[in-house]
């Protein structure tokens, strides 16, 4: 009988070893039709709070289970590894604890498009990355922080190449500003940019400012060269830039369709019509065409553009006032085609 028992006993803890190893690892916790298996944990979270954020998303493992085996993996701390993890569905318990003891997080994909100024960046980078775009700006403007890295107030968007970046979503605004300086030495050691600037007289930040300039003036790709190689010939020959785009940074006046007086005779150092060479900053963030379309210029002995006024986005150049008087009339005729005035 004793034999009976014992037998019973060990069949008995088999079946229950089995059905702990069962649950363990081979039942999945993650369920296999997770619609957004990505979890996200906060920097300080803690163990409660992951199971929340597992909970958003689906994910309600056994406490009876979960719990004890977190204790044995050394999970259950005071405070949890950050970041977002993507689960793969099915995953088991261990898998599940190994990926979040792990830290093996998944990388976010950091846009930067031509965003006008640093609170821009600050706003569009907080759309991907941990951090709220307060602290990104708080960073921005800190003045130390931005002369350690060799910049100033108005130079500091000089520093941000557009570009899609992976990060991973708990980066600090330091940590963003770390990648934003490797990627940005990167960008200038490569092709050629550094020794193309220095042939053109100009360090890499006065070719951002330029070719934010570009940038705006023409959204035209082909002739981006050509705007740039006029502006070029107006700084060799000491004339002023005369764009309008930095006349509209300067009043901060985005929403205008039209260049007025009221902008061109504002008095601002970005001002371009009213001060010759360059401004102090740029007036956007250029994209990667503007900024190899001033170091490849087209050369050329235009100083005057204007637009067609078809709707090509193009313009009309010249080398004399001549030249740019017919062009205005071109301008004016296209409108009146067109209903405009």
């Amino acid at each position: 009988m004793l034999k009976k028992i014992l037998l019973a006993l060990v069949i008995l803890g088999t079946v229950i070893a089995g059905y702990v190893y069962y649950r363990l690892m081979l039942a999945p916790v993650v369920p296999n039709d997770l619609q957004n298996p990505v979890v996200t944990i906060p920097t300080g979270a803690t163990y409660e709070q992951v199971l929340d954020s597992l909970a958003a998303i689906g994910v309600r493992p056994d406490r009876a289970l979960f719990d004890p085996l977190a204790e044995r993996m050394a999970y259950r701390k005071p405070v949890m590894r950050a970041g977002r993890y993507r689960l793969e569905p099915g995953m088991g318990y261990i898998d599940l604890l190994r990926k979040l003891r792990s830290g093996s997080r998944e990388a976010v994909k950091v846009v930067l498009t031509t965003e006008r100024e640093p609170e821009n960046v600050a706003a569009k980078v907080a759309r991907f990355l941990e951090g709220d775009s307060l602290a990104f700006v708080r960073l921005f403007q800190d003045q130390d922080y931005i002369k350690s890295l060799g910049y100033t107030r108005e130079t500091l968007q000089t520093l941000f190449i557009p570009n899609t970046y992976e990060m991973y979503w708990d980066a600090t605004p330091r940590q963003f500003m770390e990648r934003m300086v490797k990627e940005h030495q990167r960008f200038w050691d490569a092709e050629g940019r550094r020794e193309k600037a220095k042939a053109l007289g100009m360090t890499p930040t006065e070719v951002y400012i330029l070719a934010s300039i570009v940038e705006k003036e023409s959204l035209v790709a082909h002739e981006q060269p050509r705007v740039a190689g006029l502006y070029l010939n107006r700084l060799r020959q000491g004339m002023r830039l005369e764009a309008d785009p930095t006349a509209v940074f300067a009043t901060r006046d985005f929403l205008t369709t039209r260049v007025l007086y009221s902008h061109t005779s504002f008095e601002s150092p970005y001002n371009t019509y009213l001060h010759t060479g360059l401004p102090p900053g740029p007036i956007t963030m250029p994209s990667v065409g503007s900024i190899d379309g001033v170091l490849n210029p087209e050369k050329h002995d235009y100083i005057f553009m204007c637009a067609r006024g078809d709707n090509s986005g193009e313009h009309n150049f010249a080398s004399t006032m001549a030249g740019h008087t017919r062009n205005i009339a071109v301008y004016v005729a296209n409108l009146k085609s067109r209903g405009l005035r």
